[in-house]
């Protein structure tokens, strides 16, 4: 079937923008009010709209999960505007494109189980109350299962007296509620430009995998990640990005925007340190007990003697996980990478245990001995001729260095990111990483 009215829309064209809104507000909301409540007959029920409830404490994706059968019945009713407009003549690209938002915009927030709706937006204009639903609103009905049923304006609710009397009260309650303190806080920071689709809102495969972040696809949407990067260089403030639970402990992830890029920056380290800082302050403001910091924290503590909040350098796990992954028996590795502040702990552990840590590079070597003591840096050596079998290794190790490794060596990184893999003969163990414990809860991402 052809639409001969639907080719050539323009962009704008106020009188279908207006019968979009009043075929909503009519025809939409009512037969999805009656639709809603015959699904909630038992029969339909038991059948087709129990798979929606079973989310009882809801979040943004149970707003699209429901039976076949009911995806056709809602695509149909929200059909019916943008049909209409393109059979009167009257549609537009921002009728179409602004009435499907607002299905997706409001549907997604009547379920993420968090209340948005300030309280002043109702106090300036009180009957947008029967116009807009709230996430509490909503939540009733998962709760209540009998009552409120509209789609997105409460009104139909009140008109034929299904509106749950605790709806007012509840909303009220949910905006009252204090802030949750967490017992620990983690800071991070952004690595690369692609971070962002490593959080819950982007894509799950790269967030349990942000070694394959190159993905082909990612370079169409080069729009997207552009204005990630805009978004957070302007915002300048950490944000949370994940609370978890680790049996009786609140944990909470912050980020700082900035990436890893930034930390090599001489002119940025002051901001940086400047939203550590901060970020610690206000963790000893709210009685968190613990801040695990992705840097090293010893700074804070000097200028801030009287903090009762204990702070904890978070690379020193990644420092474990890679001395403890060479293998038994080791007495001498080969250092190739940046040298960061993970570099210099594993160097120092290394160098304690008294195995030899050989530098492909000279510079690479008075880095590192400028951070050793005098008793360990007699084990920091300067590679000459035979390379050892066990390399330490960054994500900037090029070709040319892999080359010279010996055949069957074992490159371990100590980065988040391995190398590439160009040696067929040669063994890549994985990225510093540790096994998650079963009691671990809400864990969506990998740490950005």
């Amino acid at each position: 079937m052809t639409l001969a009215g639907a080719s050539c829309l323009p962009l704008w064209r106020s009188n279908g923008v207006i019968t979009t809104i009043l075929l909503h507000v009519g025809p939409v909301e009512f037969l999805y009010y009656w639709l809603h409540r015959a699904l909630h007959h038992h029969y339909l029920y038991s059948r087709y709209h129990s798979h929606h409830h079973s989310s009882i404490v809801t979040e943004p994706i149970t707003s699209v999960i429901h039976p076949f059968a009911e995806h056709v019945a809602y695509f149909l009713l929200f059909a019916i505007p943008l049909f209409t407009t393109v059979r009167m003549g009257t549609a537009s690209i921002m009728s179409f494109a602004g009435y499907v938002t607002y299905i997706d915009l409001m549907n997604n927030m009547g379920h993420c189980n968090f209340e948005l709706i300030l309280k002043w937006i109702f106090s300036y204009f009180p009957p947008l109350k029967y116009l807009m639903y709230t996430p509490s609103f909503h939540s009733l009905h998962h709760t209540q299962f009998r009552t409120n049923y509209s789609l997105f304006m409460p009104f139909y609710d009140y008109i034929y007296g299904t509106m749950d009397k605790s709806s007012d009260k509840l909303y009220e309650t949910s905006l009252k509620r204090g802030v949750e303190v967490s017992d620990v806080v983690h800071l991070t920071h952004l690595t690369t430009s692609g971070s962002i689709y490593h959080l819950r809102v982007g894509f799950a495969s790269l967030a349990s995998q942000p070694d394959r972040s190159s993905r082909w696809y990612l370079w169409l949407i080069w729009p997207v990640t552009l204005w990630s990067v805009m978004v957070t260089s302007l915002y300048g403030c950490t944000f949370v990005v994940e609370r978890h639970r680790f049996d009786k402990l609140k944990l909470q992830t912050l980020v700082i925007p900035k990436y890893s890029i930034q930390y090599f920056m001489q002119w940025q380290k002051e901001l940086i340190n400047g939203l550590i800082e901060k970020a610690i302050l206000e963790a000893e403001e709210k009685g968190t007990k613990g801040q695990e910091l992705n840097g090293c924290g010893g700074l804070y503590v000097e200028r801030h003697p009287q903090l009762r909040v204990r702070v904890v350098d978070g690379s020193g796990l990644a420092v474990a996980v890679v001395v403890n992954s060479i293998p038994q028996g080791t007495v001498r590795v080969l250092f190739r990478g940046r040298v960061t502040k993970v570099a210099y702990a594993i160097a120092f552990a290394l160098c304690q245990r008294g195995i030899k840590v050989a530098t492909l590079h000279e510079h690479e070597y008075k880095m590192l001995k400028k951070s050793l003591n005098h008793e360990c840096d007699s084990n920091l050596l300067l590679s000459s001729g035979h390379a050892p079998k066990v390399w330490i290794v960054g994500d900037d190790i090029t070709e040319q260095d892999q080359l010279k490794a010996s055949r069957g060596t074992l490159f371990v990184p100590f980065t988040q990111f391995p190398p590439k893999k160009l040696r067929g003969d040669c063994f890549y163990h994985h990225t510093p990483a540790m096994v998650t414990p079963p009691s671990l809860e809400n864990v969506h991402s990998c740490e950005v």
